[in-house]
Parts: C-alpha cells; sequence; structure tokens
C-alpha cells in the first residue's frame, strides 16, 4: 500500500516576504484573546529582527537556547508553562530561526492537543490529534526543517524525530533576505547537511524517481554555490535557500543514510551540533559515498574550512559503545544504506571503527 504523504500546506516565497506575516495570522485571529506564539532563536534578542514581526497585545514571544540540540523537556516545559499563562492554545506557533528553532515549533504545537510528554511520540505515526497552525521561517538555510516531516529531538532514552502526517509545518515563508548575516563556518555547516541529504537520498535502496528528482536539483545548487569560489552572495543565498526546500522535500520519498545514522549517536552523547556534527562524520564515509566525500573535502579547501579534529579523543570506551547503540537502532536509515540484511554489513565493530576515527 502506498502511504499518502502529507506535505507543507502553504509556501511564502520572496525578498521581504517576511513583511507579510501578519496577512498569514489575520484570518487565525478569530476569537477574543487570540493570540500568536513566537519562537525564535535568542540570537535575535534585541535585533532589529524581532521589530519587523507584527505582534499583537495578546501575542508571546519566547527565545530558544539552541546550543543544545532540541529537548523533550524543553518541549514540554514550554507547553506548560503557555497554557498557565494563557488558558489555551495559540493560534499558531511560529518557529523563526534555524533548523533547531523550527523543529521545536512543530513540536510545540502538536503538544497542545496531545496528551503527556513529547517523549511518548517520538517515532513513526504516533501523534493522534493534529496540531495547532504552525509557521516557520528559515534564518538559515540547509536542514530541510522548514518541509521534513520529521522534528527531530532528543529525550531522556534517544535521539528520534516525532514523524507522520500531523508533522509538517502549515506554512513556511521562505525570504532569502534573512540568511545573509548568517556567520561562517556556520553557513558552511549548516548548507553541508542540505547536501548530505541529496547523497544520502540519492544513494540507498528507498531512492524513487520523486525523491531522486528533488534531490538531484537541489545537489546541484549545492555543487553552484560551493563550486564557486564565493557562496556568500545575495544570489546564492537564493539558490541555498531552495536548495533546502527541495532537499528536505526529497527526504518525504527517500531516507537519510549513513552519515545521519551515525551522527545521530554522535549528538545524543556529546551534544554537538548536527550541521557540524554531520560534516564530521560525513569526512569519514569513503566506504559509504567516496565521489561525494571527495567533493564535500573541495567544497572544504575551497570555502577555507577546518573540520575540528579529535572530538572524541576524549571520551570513554562506554561512550563510544553508547554512540554504536543509538546509531544501531536508526534500523530504517541502514536498511535505506544496505538492505534488508543490513546487519551483516553494518556491525558494531565498523561503527566502532568510524567513532574511534573523530
Amino acid at each position: 500500500m502506498f502511504r499518502n504523504y502529507k506535505a507543507v500546506g502553504r509556501v511564502l516565497y520572496g525578498r521581504n516576504a517576511l513583511a507579510q506575516l501578519d496577512d498569514i495570522f489575520e484570518p487565525l485571529r478569530v476569537d477574543a484573546g487570540s493570540y500568536v506564539l513566537f519562537l525564535l532563536d535568542e540570537y535575535f534578542e534585541g535585533n532589529e529582527l524581532v521589530d519587523r514581526i507584527p505582534m499583537k497585545d495578546a501575542d508571546m514571544i519566547r527565545f530558544m537556547d539552541v546550543t543544545d540540540e532540541p529537548k523533550t523537556k524543553v518541549v514540554d516545559a514550554l507547553v506548560e508553562e503557555v497554557m498557565s499563562e494563557m488558558g489555551k492554545p495559540p493560534v499558531s506557533v511560529v518557529g523563526i530561526g534555524g533548523g533547531s528553532v523550527m523543529d521545536y515549533a512543530k513540536a510545540v504545537r502538536l503538544m497542545f492537543t496531545n496528551p503527556g510528554s513529547s517523549s511518548r511520540y517520538q517515532g513513526l505515526d504516533l501523534i493522534k490529534n493534529k496540531g495547532v497552525h504552525c509557521t516557520v521561517v528559515p534564518t538559515i538555510s540547509g536542514t530541510g526543517a522548514e518541509v521534513s516531516m520529521t522534528t527531530v529531538l532528543t529525550g531522556p532514552e534517544k535521539k528520534l524525530g516525532i514523524k507522520g502526517d500531523y508533522t509538517p509545518a502549515d506554512q513556511v515563508v521562505l525570504d532569502p533576505d534573512l540568511i545573509k548575516s548568517v556567520p561562517d563556518p556556520q553557513h558552511f555547516y549548516t548548507a553541508m547537511d542540505c547536501y548530505i541529504h541529496n547523497v544520502e537520498a540519492l544513494n540507498g535502496n528507498r531512492r524513487t524517481v520523486m525523491g531522486a528528482s528533488l534531490g538531484r536539483e537541489s545537489l546541484h545548487l549545492c555543487q553552484e554555490i560551493f563550486l564557486s569560489g564565493n557562496s556568500r552572495t545575495p544570489e546564492n543565498d537564493e539558490k541555498l535557500m531552495v536548495a533546502s526546500y527541495l532537499g528536505g522535500l526529497s527526504l518525504t520519498y527517500s531516507e537519510v543514510g549513513a552519515c545521519h545514522a551515525i551522527s545521530y549517536g554522535l549528538a545524543t552523547v556529546t551534544g554537538i551540533h548536527h550541521g557540524i556534527g554531520n560534516c564530521i562524520v560525513f569526512n569519514q564515509l569513503d566506504e559509504f559515498y567516496p565521489d561525494e566525500v571527495k567533493e564535500f573535502r573541495k567544497m572544504m579547501e575551497i570555502n577555507k574550512v577546518d573540520l575540528p579534529k579529535g572530538v572524541l579523543k576524549d571520551y570513554s570506551s562506554d561512550d563510544i559503545e553508547k554512540m554504536v547503540d543509538v546509531a544501531l537502532t536508526l534500523t530504517f536509515m541502514w536498511a535505506h544504506v544496505a538492505g534488508p540484511e543490513w546487519e551483516s554489513v553494518i556491525t558494531r565493530e565498523k561503527l566502532r571503527d568510524l567513532y574511534m576515527k573523530m
């Protein structure tokens, strides 16, 4: 039986698209006391961007600490705080920032309508009730979180996304002007998440014509940007925002692979952020993606990026084993990489050796 995928509801695209936010929320503000909950990366606290947000008197704004990957306990605490203060859910939860803030927005909106802790819903199709309206506005491009069916969270036991038909945002605002101030090398690391998405989507057992078509165009845009010798131009900002969008969509019809599975283990134990974590892992995956890893290293050279080395040198053998444990739970990713008999290929020893190289 074919899965009938749920996509993002609406996409507002173009320079200065942020100025139309109020038009998006106006039809939702139908009842007295209606309010919008804005979640922003704390990087923007005191920034002029805040003044451009069309807030009404009843609206709430919370600045999110994204030092660590998104956590279920933060989602749960925020929902409890908002409900205690407001007495009812917002008409929209808005995530303005990078992938972590957008994932927080997508998760928080679901927990206004589904009981218990968000950790209960880490997995596929565990959410039973549609969440409140959700709007996401990326201010850095690469994660694909703006269109992804997954909201990735680290819980008390695992790092695993909430994924299903109720997860995608209802509204995406793609404004290329918003990503021009992203600092180096964060710009590169996050963009490489997009590049790696495409590599993994295009190389595996769940590859489809639909996913491959989207992934190839996204990959081509990444190559244009990061092999050009000048990735930081307005034109390349626009290309990257589109590449992120297409790369996120490609995963709906395919799957991530070895890099993401290993990176999840890395992040669970170390807290290393997803973008840079993926780059650290991908640099060791010549066995899986030889041509693409070679191209990735060329991109690093052209863009003068030096990856951190020896990031796991102070971690114990028990820590390494826990990373391996986490990576091995991601069976659907490994089945995409190596087929239904993947366990005969992806051994503990292989994964342990890869982590030891980091």
